[in-house]
This record gives structure tokens, sequence and C-alpha cells, in this order.
């Protein structure tokens, strides 16, 4: 955990050294409120309200709405911590509706006792993110519970964001014949996070992939490709999502392994594991499935951003027998079918 490039709006050390659920009281809630959270999230030339909500201005369109909550430990990994992760997984959960993320609340749940240098770091670390993703934070709420109850700190973000296109993204739109493609490489994630947590020493740190997707997305919007259906690779990984658009669109789904990028330290660290990297979270990589014709100008836009996206594998059709069954044809030659696993391989991710 290291100091970000940002001031405190009064010196750090003039708050308790940790948060106290009853022993603070009022006043120190309202130094958190007016003095750390709403100077930094507040937009230059605009003052803060103090109000129970807030009035928003929104462009024409379809409206995008979502909420996620995040429990993650530890809080700081290598490539991110808790605070940067509750921006990037609200923002990508609009993304893949193919939304344009404009706001976001936030609502932290602080357990007595956690260190106020701890917390600063983290509402820094969100203002960052909000700031590299182009949405703003407008409103919010804090609680604090008692010693033992919180794991440190809880954040939960809702996200709004204007849906400007035409299409139904979304796994009834998939049709047989469409293209999969992956926008990189997978595993660094959940792999990060199993490191950090277990104390695990590799030849070389695993970072996290977390990152808001959004640009790629509208980018190919803006290009005119049609997609079909979006999902991010969050909790259960590529195989998870694979099988879940398949279930629900009615389709079989072929992909080939020889095509998905998994980074050599990551497959490396999955072997002496015993984990599958398909199944290893990420949170800054998705699929997109689009009509065949758009495949190659849809991939040219994705490896702008990563080099590693690829396309997959396809669509192969509706039957009785094949109906929801996800099939990786191994590099062998031979085939296996990606079912979804009975059990998390790494829980508390996100």
């Amino acid at each position: 955990m290291t100091a970000a490039n940002f001031t405190c709006p009064i010196p750090i050390e003039q708050y308790p050294t940790v948060l106290l659920a009853h022993g603070g009281g009022g006043k120190l809630m309202q130094q958190l409120i007016t003095k750390m959270f709403a100077p930094t999230f507040t937009v230059a030339g605009q003052n803060p309200t103090h109000h129970d909500s807030v009035a928003l201005t929104m462009p024409p369109g379809r409206i995008a709405f979502t909420t996620d909550s995040y429990v993650i430990q530890p809080l700081f990994f290598p490539g991110g911590d808790i605070g940067s992760l509750a921006i990037h997984g609200t923002v990508n959960d609009l993304a893949m509706s193919g939304a344009r993320p404009l706001y976001l609340s936030v609502g932290f749940i602080l357990e007595e006792g956690l260190p106020m240098k701890t917390l600063w770091y983290i509402v820094q670390s969100m203002q960052r993110a909000a700031r590299r993703a182009g949405v703003r934070i407008v409103t919010g709420d804090t609680k604090v519970v008692d010693r033992g109850k919180g794991d440190g700190i809880f954040i939960n973000t809702s996200g709004v964001g204007v849906i400007e296109h035409p299409y139904d993204i979304s796994p009834t739109s998939v049709c047989p014949g469409d293209a999969i493609l992956l926008s990189g490489d997978l595993g660094r994630h959940g792999i990060a996070i199993m490191a950090k947590r277990e104390g695990l020493n590799f030849e070389t740190t695993i970072k996290s992939d977390s990152a808001p997707v959004h640009e790629p997305v509208l980018q190919m919007l803006k290009a005119g490709i049609e997609i079909h259906c979006l999902r991010d690779l969050t909790r259960g990984g590529l195989g998870s999502a694979l099988n879940e658009i398949a279930a629900g669109a009615g389709v079989a789904i072929q992909v080939e392994e020889a095509l998905i990028s998994i980074p050599p330290d990551v497959q490396g660290a999955c072997e002496i594991l015993g984990l599958d990297p398909l199944y290893v979270a990420n949170e800054g990589r998705f699929i997109a499935i689009v009509p065949f014709h758009c495949a190659e100008q849809a991939l040219k836009i994705l490896r702008h951003y990563h080099p590693e996206a690829e396309c997959i594998g396809t669509v192969v059709g509706r039957s009785d027998r094949t109906l929801g069954r996800v099939t990786l044809q191994s590099r062998i030659g031979a085939g296996r079918l990606l079912d979804l696993l009975s059990g998390e391989q790494l829980p508390r991710i996100c």
C-alpha cells in the first residue's frame, strides 16, 4: 500500500488514528463527509450538496442501472485495491449493456478500528479510477459497524449510464454463426488475489487486470458493429460466462484452447495451485459475441486496447442434443466439455 499523489483536505494526523463506532460520534462522521468525501468526489467548480438525494441531468436514450457490493480481502493487491475495483466493477457492468457510464453512488460500511490512512488511500484510489473512467461519484452514504463485524471495509457502488444504441445486447440476441471475441489475456486478477491473500511468492509479481472496459465497447458501437451479447469475465471466469450465455441463448458454443491467451506466469501458478485458468476471475476482460462478418472489424478495435484480443470460437447452432453445451477444442485436437463449476475456485475475489 502506497500513498497516492493527492493531499488530504486536512492533515491526516488531525483525524483519529482509527475509526470509532460509537466513541467518534457525529463530529467524526461530519468530518469524514465534509473534509474527506465531499472534496474528493465533487467536480471542480461545483458545490457539494447536503441533501438526501441528488438531481441529475440525463441525455436522451434508454437508461442502464446496476449495483454491486465489494467485500474483497486483501483490501490492497498488486494492480489495484477495493476502491478502484468498486469503480471498475460497476462501470464494467454498465458497459456490458453497451451503456456509456455517467454517474455512480457509493456506500461505505466501515469497521470500528479501520486505520484512517487505509480509508484515505481507498478514497483517493476511487477518485482516480472514476476520473479515468469519466464518471462522477454524485451521492453516497457511510456507516460504521462494531469491531469484528465489517472485515475492515465493504463498499457498494451503484451506477447509471445511457444506452445510445438500438441493439438488445443480451443472450437472447445470440445467433448460430456468431463469432466469440475475447478482449485480452485471462486469469491475472484471481491469481493476484490468491497470491497476496495466501502469501505466495512467484518468480514474477502477477498484477490484477482490474480496469474499466467501456471504451472498447463504445468504440465498437460507434463503428456500427452490431453487438449481440457482452459478458465480463468476473467470478467464474470465461468458462462460467460461456455456459451462462449458451444456456440463456439456447445454443451450443465451441471455442479453441490455442486461441485463448493465458500469461505463462498465470498458467504456471494455476498448475501449482491446481486451478483451471478458464475459471479464474478477471476484472478487466470480457467477451463480445458479434455477427461473423463483423468479427474482423471488432477485433481490430479490441486489439487497440489489448494485443492479446482474439476470436476464440463460434456459436455452432441449436439442437436438443447440444442445447447449452460449451465445447473446448484442445491444442492436441481433442474436445472436452466446459461445464459450470460445482463450487467456486476463488471465493471473495471481488
